[in-house]
């Protein structure tokens, strides 16, 4: 068991290899509402799960955070307890009720109760769950692990690993002498159906617990069958949460900084190219696909900086709205002078008012991170007078400095630090503007590599436990280092440490860092009497 008066261990937690990153599930995505992703967005798809896991028949929830993880300081002020309540009704990230899920889970008789205990947690955002419905009862352990991505590790007893990315039928079979045609004719039975990727076999007790991954889900007739077999104890279908899915087979052209260079050394693509290439493969979607799921994130962000410009208000926040005077004072010549910062600042901070005002954002790569890749590429492009055709190329060249960040390391403060979080979207937002530049694919990841040297170490100190500061100022620097990078190597600077081996340092740094520096609010600028005081006039409203 895990000392409570230690950090907690950070160890691979999946049980399957892990699948290439999408740019729409890993990095950029998912849309929702604040103010966390690691949080909020990633509570609504654990909710989900375990919704789909009782059947939507659930009367009480008992939620156990580790107490020396991040949820067990943060859980109410950053957002997990109102995702996970909405997500246990089946709502969605971007729901617009998710601020009222506390009564409305009260409304809908569901008792839910949150204990810090100390267990063998294996993430500092471990959710252990027991889940109780009229007729059943099920345990269920799931870890965000950052950037709203989830998976689930546990069910029931047995380890399993489920991210969300699959129609998952999980049938649990009895003992006896039945039990070898469960291991070996039923599974081969199902993977003969079109739709099945995989059928894997967990041992449980005298038993077993049937993994039966799809595309679809298990047609409904199959299902019955299945049930009806004496062997059979319980079938149930997760319905996948995250927006591209997986599939067997998967290959995909590189995976990292290194592989990508080698195989663009003839080709001469430019990133966004290779971003397409690689997304295409991974998602089985045409490329075509793949620039209008971009485009519409694209519209999106357009939108929502809209609106942050034009102020938002939420009780619950340090900031009022700030980006508007910004703006207007840049356009009126009252301030130093700035060039595209004049215009990116203010889209930065936009985008992270609407966050902290429960509006609209993309976690890009994480929610507590919004602001920096879409206000620098977005700003910079209309600075420019850019054509829309150009942001979604930059975002898309952003998207797959992510993959190699999101398969190499973490998006996940609460493992790294804000250099997980505000470090990777700087070196994203590099590659954005050095491809706005016309730039090379060699020039987009030099460019990368220099801002994530530039953020290491960077730390994640909520004040107040709320992720606005210094979130904002970090976010601004991120965009401001990015394009001090993305100028200079346009100009043939010298990155000099290759991109993958910047990534690996990020994950060393943060598994250096002591856990109160970690999304913790338990140190930094989370514990100076002024935080203090602020989180208690706020908890007091």
């Amino acid at each position: 068991m895990a000392d409570s008066n230690s950090s907690l261990p950070i160890v691979p937690a999946s049980g399957r290899a892990a699948l290439p990153p999408s740019i729409f599930n890993d990095v950029i995505g998912p849309v929702m509402r604040g103010p966390s992703s690691s949080h909020c967005a990633a509570a609504v798809r654990i909710g989900r799960l375990a919704r789909d896991l009782l059947e939507g028949q659930i009367s009480s929830v008992l939620v156990e955070f580790h107490p020396t993880g991040s949820l067990a300081t943060t859980h109410q002020t950053q957002g997990s307890d109102m995702g996970l309540f909405g997500g246990l009704l089946g709502w969605d990230a971007a729901d617009d009720r998710l601020v009222n899920s506390a009564a409305a889970i009260r409304e809908a008789g569901i008792q839910v109760e949150v204990r810090i205990t100390d267990y063998p947690a294996v993430h500092p955002n471990t959710y252990r769950m027991t889940l109780s419905g009229p007729s059943r009862r099920h345990t269920m352990t799931a870890i965000s692990s950052g950037g709203g991505m989830v998976e689930v590790l546990e069910i029931d007893g047995t380890d399993l690993s489920l991210v969300g990315d699959f129609f998952e039928t999980l049938i649990w079979t009895r003992g006896g002498p039945r039990v070898e045609r469960t291991a070996g004719d039923l599974p081969m039975e199902l993977r003969k159906l079109p739709s099945v990727e995989d059928v894997l076999v967990h041992s449980r007790g005298q038993g077993a617990l049937l993994q039966v991954r799809g595309t679809e889900p298990l047609p409904d007739a199959e299902a019955q069958r299945i049930s009806g077999l004496p062997e059979v104890e319980g079938v149930r279908t997760l319905s996948p949460v995250l927006p591209t899915l997986s599939y067997g087979g998967m290959e995909v052209p590189f995976l990292n900084a290194r592989a990508l260079l080698e195989y663009n050394r003839q080709r001469k693509l430019r990133l966004w190219e290779l971003a397409i290439l690689y997304e295409s493969a991974r998602g089985r979607k045409s490329r075509e696909a793949v620039v209008e799921e971009m485009d519409r994130i694209v519209e999106l962000l357009e939108a929502s900086i809209r609106q942050g410009l034009k102020g938002t208000d939420y009780d619950d926040r340090i900031l009022g709205p700030q980006a508007g005077a910004f703006l207007a004072l840049a356009e009126a010549g009252g301030l130093l002078g700035g060039g595209i910062l004049d215009t990116a600042i203010p889209y930065v901070t936009a985008l992270m008012e609407v966050k902290s005002a429960m509006g609209v954002i993309v976690a890009a790569p994480t929610a507590g991170a919004c602001g920096a890749l879409p206000g620098a590429c977005i700003g910079a492009g209309h600075a420019l007078g850019l054509a829309r055709e150009e942001l979604v190329r930059g975002m898309l060249a952003a998207g797959m400095v992510g993959v190699f960040i999101a398969a190499q390391a973490t998006f996940a403060a609460e493992v790294c630090g804000c250099q997980a979080e505000c470090g990777a979207g700087s070196a994203m937002a590099a590659a954005a503007l050095v491809t706005l530049g016309g730039g090379t694919a060699d020039q987009a990841l030099a460019a990368s590599s220099m801002a994530l040297q530039n953020t290491l170490g960077m730390i994640c100190d909520p004040v107040a436990n709320r992720v606005e500061v210094p979130c904002l100022g970090r976010n601004v620097l991120a965009a401001s280092n990015a394009l001090a990078c993305a100028n200079m190597a346009l100009a043939g600077f010298d990155a000099v440490i290759p991109l993958d081996e910047v990534i690996q340092t990020m994950y060393d740094v943060g598994m250096a860092m002591p856990h109160q520096l970690r999304c913790t609010a338990l140190g930094g600028l989370s514990v100076t009497p002024t935080s203090k005081k602020i989180q208690a006039s706020l908890e007091g409203k």
